[in-house]
């Protein structure tokens, strides 16, 4: 019986599907963690806007709504590396 270290071609097609299914999953992530990071950047700005015309109390609001989208991308991007980590070990950090 031959294995795949013999024969490097089998199962060639099932890894591409894994690992199109993987960078889906990724690109997913990073989507993800850039519309958040924009939404945090968005309030920011607000926030400098509202601080500058002495509204202080509606800059804490933006600013608070921007720490918690940039908290959301954080997690986001936490979710991609621990991803990449798992990807790394089932392929003993082959990549």
């Amino acid at each position: 019986m031959q294995t795949n270290a013999e024969n490097p071609g089998e199962g060639k097609d099932e890894v591409k599907q894994v690992n199109a299914t993987e960078m889906n999953k990724n690109i997913e992530n990073h989507k993800q963690a850039a519309s958040h990071h924009q939404e945090a950047a968005r309030h920011h700005l607000e926030a400098a806007k509202h601080h500058e015309a002495g509204n202080h109390d509606k800059a804490h609001q933006s600013t608070h709504l921007a720490h918690g989208h940039s908290v959301i991308a954080g997690e986001f991007l936490n979710d991609d590396a621990k991803h990449h980590a798992q990807t790394l070990k089932e392929t003993n950090y082959r990549h």
